[in-house]
């Protein structure tokens, strides 16, 4: 849940999350859009010291040409992300409950991270930004894989993580716009990403061929253990340090992946309920009413 905290408060961290930056043998910055749309795109800029960080990032924002480097990034940004997750926070600043923190400043339109190297609290904080901002915009912010048909039919998929939105909507028939953050305007939708964030559990060629393929030099492979770290071929059935194996990549990585990532209105909406309770049928069809 959010928790909120003082203006002060957040000052505070951003000093600490600075003055550690400062002190590191090398910084990562990385320049990058959230939104397809360009008339609703943001500019990004993460600072961080990881290059695993800086590669995360660089996968899952949307990445400018040179000319967008030197044009749009060369004035104002609409949002810093400061990424100091190896330095602690400080229970003793009011408002905060332990070491760990993100703390999001709509106003100064900021993001500091400490006590947490976890990458994908860089990806959500944005996705939890854009939740604020679209809606403002009278733009609806959507927790969705899509995809498009030949037809030029567009799908969204809801769902909880683990449901299956990355895995359905890299149908190899189909065009990918996007596997879980997306935006339906006026014009219809567009995705706020420029990469792909999918489970690895227990992955396979033969299951799921498009994301299997889609792992290669410049993807990003978190919590995973090797069959043998000499080969680097990876145990996708070892689940020793947690459940929640990931890989991000860029959208480009899967086949047929739309560019630019954006679709009409959508024609269907699947919600991907995986109800362990036995309530839905498997497969039900809900009317518009």
């Amino acid at each position: 849940m959010n928790i909120p905290i003082g203006k002060d408060s957040h000052n505070l961290l951003e000093k600490i999350a600075i003055n550690y930056l400062n002190t590191r043998p090398r910084l990562y910055v990385v320049d990058g859009y959230a939104g397809w749309d360009p008339e609703y795109r943001l500019k990004v800029r993460v600072f961080c010291s990881r290059v695993y960080h800086a590669l995360f990032m660089r996968n899952m924002l949307i990445r400018p040409t040179q000319h967008e480097l030197d044009t749009d990034f060369s004035g104002d940004i609409d949002y810093h992300i400061f990424n100091a997750g190896e330095m602690s926070a400080s229970s003793r600043i009011p408002g905060l409950t332990s070491d760990t923190c993100v703390s999001v400043n709509l106003s100064d339109q900021k993001m500091v991270i400490l006590g947490t190297q976890y990458a994908g609290e860089m990806k959500k904080g944005v996705f939890g930004i854009c939740h604020y901002i679209y809606p403002k915009r009278g733009i609806l912010s959507l927790h969705s894989s899509a995809n498009e048909g030949v037809d030029g039919d567009v799908s969204l998929l809801f769902g909880l993580s683990g449901t299956g939105k990355t895995t359905l909507s890299a149908d190899p028939l189909r065009k990918l716009i996007g596997d879980d953050e997306h935006c339906w305007s006026d014009k219809g939708i567009f995705n706020i990403e420029g990469g792909c964030y999918a489970k690895c559990v227990d992955l396979t060629e033969a299951k799921e061929p498009e994301i299997f393929n889609a792992i290669k030099f410049g993807a990003v492979l978190e919590n995973i253990v090797f069959k043998d770290e000499h080969s680097r071929e990876v145990n996708y059935h070892d689940t020793s340090i947690t459940e929640n194996t990931r890989v991000s990549y860029p959208l480009e990585y899967i086949p047929g992946a739309k560019n630019p990532a954006m679709g009409g209105h959508p024609k269907n909406i699947f919600f991907l309920t995986c109800d362990a309770y036995g309530v839905l049928p498997p497969i039900s069809s809900l009317t518009p009413e």
